[in-house]
């Protein structure tokens, strides 16, 4: 049954334009509003982009080959710390030993001493006994003035040796004060500076994992947005099929205008009009079904986004939260724990100098000691001969000589005795410059390699976390302006809202005004094969093809053409698809 016509044939075609101009608002509609949700689909990219390179970064800092050697310049200092109390006893024990070499030594003094008392006793007595003697008072001044001046060179060495003693108590009863404050301070100072770097160690590793999470979710959400911009196609497909309707109802009218058109009757003319109306409210109903069954996939997947960006605030909130607070805290406590080594590397160095001072005058003392046994050497030869030689004379003195002789076998006799604590003075010299070598700074690094350790490695620290904090300040300013952004995509392309409502509308007015039934054109196939031609060459789809076809079915004289218009025209069609997609 044939559809109820319009009155007049200006009447259907001012319908046409009324229909065309509904559906440009529609098309201009559809075209506004995709193109603002791809613009804004692409500064999401963007913005997306950009924290995931703020993410690179950071895990850069976090990965820092440089912080990883800090941390073990940081270990290994610790380490020299842990070793100061065992360096400290050995150093005391070297002082306990070098004071107890330098009491041995102070003992072979104290017999010279006495020995050379015994000879100037000696020395008196031949001078008092040979003071009748003329050729032997020359003699007694002589042997007397020789061991006045070794009894000088032997009280030099026990000066040096005094010296010495003093400089050993003062710097065991320093190094006493120290070794005790090293047991009571270095382990917990020790223990310490490793607790804040394992913490530091543990707060980095922690903001890797949530580094590593937020980079997951912000893919994640690249990902998704990739997604919908590619399914934002359906905004340019829904804008052509809405301009092939417009075409149809153009074509419509030129045909009617034409010479083709002016040959039908009012009521052919009618049923065209109907057979078009049907054509065009198809292709609008099913343009409608695709534009919300596709928008709705856009919709849903655009609002997973809130949940996503939630999460990637909330992490951001507790990457900025560990960094900061948190951070401070740890930092603050090792700078604490270096501030409180650096007071322990002082007194090393304290410790040290004098160590080392003591160590240097040991030597010094050692060498002067050796020069003083010479000298002590040479008196005791030159005793030695001048009693000889006082012997020899009294022999030929006879009777008279007797007495002087006894006196001067006994100089020869104690004078001997300086040999034997020269001796034991000599062999206890390698001692004491080996004890002196033990007191002398035990480590190759130096108090003040120990303080620089401490301070290049905090400074290390320090400037690592500073990357860092300022790395994540740039992370959380593109979390936030993520968030932004994307609050704003879910307003901008909520589809469904008025632009979906516009579309059902267009497609219900078509319905209405084709009526229920389509007329009957098979009688008119060969006039209108022209027109049919020209609106299936506007297709681009199959779809639309198809819906076509089952209302107009194709004539004889359009059987030629389809090869042409379906393949080549969805070859050309689709490529201009892609390229129009995003506007």
């Amino acid at each position: 049954m044939a559809y109820a016509l319009a009155p007049s044939n200006a009447v259907a075609y001012t319908s046409g334009r009324d229909i065309s101009q509904t559906l440009e608002s529609a098309r201009s509609e559809v075209e506004e509003r995709f193109l603002e949700g791809g613009t804004v689909l692409l500064s999401v990219m963007d913005v997306l982009n950009r924290l995931l390179n703020s993410l690179e970064s950071v895990t850069t800092a976090l990965d820092n080959k440089e912080a990883s050697d800090t941390s073990a310049d940081l270990r290994a200092t610790v380490e020299s710390l842990m070793a100061l109390p065992v360096t400290e006893e050995n150093r005391q024990q070297a002082l306990v030993s070098l004071a107890h070499t330098g009491r041995e030594l102070r003992k072979h003094v104290a017999d010279m001493q006495e020995t050379m008392r015994y000879l100037r006793t000696f020395a008196v007595t031949v001078k008092i006994t040979g003071a009748g003697l003329a050729e032997f008072a020359g003699f007694a001044q002589e042997i007397l003035e020789r061991i006045y001046s070794g009894t000088d060179e032997v009280n030099r060495f026990a000066t040096h040796l005094d010296s010495l003693d003093k400089e050993v108590k003062l710097a065991a009863s320093f190094g006493a004060g120290v070794s005790k404050s090293y047991a009571d301070t270095v382990p917990a100072v020790a223990g310490a500076l490793r607790d804040d770097a394992a913490k530091i160690a543990g707060h980095r590793k922690d903001l890797g994992v949530i580094a590593r999470e937020v980079g997951a979710i912000a893919r994640a959400v690249q990902g998704k947005v990739a997604s919908t911009l590619s399914a934002l196609q359906i905004g340019d497909i829904t804008r052509q099929r809405i301009e092939h309707v417009q075409a149809t109802f153009s074509l419509l009218e030129d045909f009617f205008a034409g010479e083709d058109g002016a040959r039908l009757d009012a009521g052919a003319r009618q049923r065209l009009q109907n057979v078009i109306h049907h054509l065009t409210a198809a292709q609008m109903s099913d343009m409608c079904a695709n534009f919300q069954r596709e928008s709705e996939h856009v919709v849903k997947t655009i609002a997973s986004f809130d949940h996503d960006m939630r999460e990637i605030l909330k992490l951001r909130d507790q990457m900025s939260g560990q960094s900061g607070e948190a951070g401070g805290n740890f930092m603050r406590a090792l700078e604490s724990s270096v501030s409180a080594a650096h007071e322990i590397v002082k007194q090393v160095d304290t410790a040290s100098r004098q160590a080392d001072q003591v160590s240097q005058s040991t030597i010094g003392t050692a060498a002067k000691l050796s020069e003083a046994i010479g000298n002590i050497r040479a008196v005791k030869t030159d005793i030695h001969y001048m009693a000889l030689n006082t012997n020899l004379r009294c022999s030929r003195l006879g009777e008279e000589g007797r007495s002087i002789n006894v006196v001067t076998a006994e100089l020869r006799i104690f004078a001997g005795k300086l040999d034997d604590s020269a001796d034991a003075i000599v062999n206890g010299l390698p001692a004491l410059e080996a004890a002196a070598g033990r007191v002398a700074p035990a480590t190759d690094a130096g108090a003040g390699n120990l303080g620089e350790s401490l301070t290049s490695a905090v400074g290390n620290i320090r400037s690592a976390a500073n990357v860092m904090e300022n790395e994540l300040k740039v992370l959380a300013e593109n979390g936030r302006e993520v968030a932004t952004k994307i609050s704003l995509l879910i307003g901008k392309l909520d589809f469904q809202h008025n632009l979906g409502e516009v579309l059902a509308g267009c497609a219900d007015m078509l319905e209405g005004v084709a009526g229920t039934d389509v007329a009957d054109i098979s009688d008119l196939a060969e006039t209108i094969a022209p027109l049919d031609r020209k609106i299936f060459k506007h297709y681009t789809m199959v779809q639309e093809r198809s819906i076509h076809r089952s209302i107009i079915p194709a004539s004889e004289d359009s059987t030629s053409a389809p090869a042409e218009t379906a393949e080549t025209a969805k070859a050309e069609n689709d490529e201009d698809l892609f390229a129009d997609a995003l506007f």
